[in-house]
């Protein structure tokens, strides 16, 4: 049998994806593209705007028409928050909620075993899913998915966290995830070390907001320094950072030279006024003094941030104070985001709102900023040396090239050498740029 998948939205949903594929393969299943023709389709979905969700039935709905003798299975977030919808979309349309997310692993053979039979895979996976229980009792079942191999990336994916405590305005994936709960540190390690002996020499710790991770006493910064002094084989990356996180604890481990110089910063703006209506606990002040911290950690490290614009009630000037903050802090790049107005959430009914014309120029404002500065981060690489960890071949003009990420979040691509092998990692020399791809060659 065949199974094909489809994420949308952030490194968590990736990392879970991951490990449902890997789940599959291991039952006997092929992964193929999601254009092509499978048994099961899987489509892990996200809440975060509603392009978002928009994107999510257009891909369920094509999906569904193109190949009705299929299931499609559909999770993640915003079948969590929406199952009924989800369900309309076809005749051949399953809505997995997230506490049951983790069976879709087990949930290979006996697909396998009902097709051989000759029954209808959308009943017979209906009924499967009425009459289990949960794999694992409890916030842990969250932690299943946790991959051994990885079929659409070449570096590695670790679940740290889940769920959010934070109710910020605008965002309703608390609502979809949950309270915030940590995998237990000695399973965490026990999984790197897996990883590790695999041969993977990047791992990136995700979760909803892995500043909340907490094992006892143990803090985001504590199990840093365990993984560290546990481990030696890859390099380190993280998902996003709260900026309190970054001022209120003592950090000075990001600056180990495992830890990637890569940082994303959950800003959302710059303005006082508007960050407390988005109910975000923390001031421009510090959002300022977090990307100082990290710049003194870390020489020239990649400092990405999101910005939200036309958040109900903002001004112009609340959006000068955005761009001039902006400016001054030189991020190397911006995730600009129209105001989304999501469901439940208290920005759902704000007032006023932001006329979409209005909207439109402010995101334009900010991605103009967003393009100078990355244009200047990516030529101030020109000579300097990056560690490229290689995941795809690729071509150009004729010649073919290996493709690859730096430790500071960037494409690299390097001349094409048939002893190179994905997932390692060479050390490279910038020289030159081209269409925002650096092109190097090895040292």
């Amino acid at each position: 049998m065949k199974a094909a998948f489809f994420t949308l939205g952030c490194k968590l949903n990736q990392c879970e994806t991951e490990a449902l594929a890997d789940s599959f393969e291991k039952q006997g299943f092929h992964i193929t593209e999601f254009s092509d023709a499978s048994d099961v389709y899987v489509v892990n979905t996200c809440t975060v705007t509603s392009k978002s969700e928009q994107k999510a039935r257009r891909v369920i709905r094509k999906v569904s028409r193109d190949f009705p003798d299929s299931l499609v299975l559909v999770t993640g977030c915003y079948a969590q928050l929406e199952p009924e919808l989800i369900g309309e979309l076809g005749d051949n349309v399953l809505s997995v909620p997230l506490d049951q997310k983790d069976l879709i692993m087990d949930m290979a053979a006996y697909l396998a075993s009902g097709q051989a039979d000759g029954l209808d895979l959308y009943k017979h996976a209906g009924f499967w899913l009425e009459t289990q229980a949960p794999g694992i009792e409890g916030s842990q079942s969250r932690f299943r998915f946790s991959a051994a191999d990885f079929n659409f990336h070449a570096r590695a994916f670790l679940k740290i966290q889940d769920g959010c405590d934070h109710r910020c305005a605008y965002c309703r994936v608390c609502l979809a995830r949950g309270k915030s709960v940590s995998l237990d540190s000695s399973v965490l390690l026990e999984r790197l070390k897996e990883l590790e002996a695999k041969g993977y020499r990047e791992v990136v710790l995700t979760g909803v907001n892995i500043d909340s991770y907490s094992d006892g006493e143990m803090d985001l910064s504590d199990l840093l320094e365990t993984i560290l002094d546990q481990t030696e084989g890859f390099r380190i990356r993280l998902s996003s950072l709260e900026p309190e996180t970054l001022l209120s604890r003592d950090l000075s481990i990001l600056s180990h030279p495992r830890i990637c110089p890569h940082f994303h910063v959950s800003a959302q703006s710059c303005s006082n006024s508007v960050l407390e209506r988005m109910n975000r606990p923390y001031r421009s002040e510090s959002v300022k003094n977090a990307v100082e911290r990290l710049r003194e950690l870390k020489d020239h490290p990649f400092i990405a941030a999101d910005i939200i614009c036309g958040f109900p009630g903002e001004t112009d000037e609340e959006h000068r104070e955005t761009v001039a903050a902006l400016e001054q802090l030189n991020f190397s790049r911006i995730h600009v985001f129209p105001f989304s107005p999501r469901p439940g959430t208290a920005a759902w009914s704000m007032k006023p709102a932001i006329p979409e014309r209005i909207t439109g120029e402010r995101t334009g404002d900010i991605r103009k900023i967003s393009k100078s500065s990355y244009g200047q981060y990516l030529n101030d690489q020109n000579g300097k040396q990056l560690k490229v960890l290689l995941e795809e071949q690729s071509s150009s003009g004729g010649q073919q090239y290996w493709e690859g990420t730096s430790e500071n979040y960037l494409r690299v691509r390097i001349p094409y050498d048939m002893d190179l092998q994905r997932g390692s990692i060479l050390l490279c020399r910038v020289r030159r740029l081209e269409q925002q791809i650096l092109y190097a060659t090895v040292e």
